[in-house]
C-alpha cells in the first residue's frame, strides 16, 4: 500500500460483497479519479452519494478540528456550487 493511501474501512474488509465506489488522487496539482460507474444504473444515486460523502467530510473536519458541521457542509456547497458555474479544470 502506498504511504498516501488510506486505509480500506474495517467494515468494508468484513463483507465479502463490498465494492469500491471511487478512488480520487492529487497527483502533479490536479485531481485523478478511478471511478465503478457500473454500480449504479441510475446516475442520481451518485448525486445521493456525493451529498451522503459531503456530509462524511463536514462530520470529520468537526471531529477533527471542532469546526461547526454546518458552517463546513455550507462551505463545501459553496465550493460545489462555484465549480457548478465555472469549472476550474476539465475531466
Amino acid at each position: 500500500m502506498p504511504a498516501a493511501e488510506l486505509p480500506i474501512p474495517t467494515v468494508a474488509e468484513a463483507d465479502p460483497r463490498a465494492v469500491e465506489l471511487l478512488r480520487v488522487w492529487i497527483a502533479h496539482g490536479q485531481q485523478h479519479v478511478a471511478i465503478a460507474t457500473h454500480v449504479w444504473k441510475d446516475p442520481a444515486a451518485w448525486g445521493i452519494m456525493l451529498v451522503d460523502l459531503a456530509k462524511h467530510v463536514a462530520r470529520a473536519y468537526e471531529q477533527s478540528s471542532g469546526q461547526n458541521y454546518d458552517d463546513v457542509l455550507k462551505r463545501i456547497q459553496d465550493g460545489f456550487d462555484a465549480e457548478w458555474r465555472h469549472d476550474t479544470n476539465s475531466p
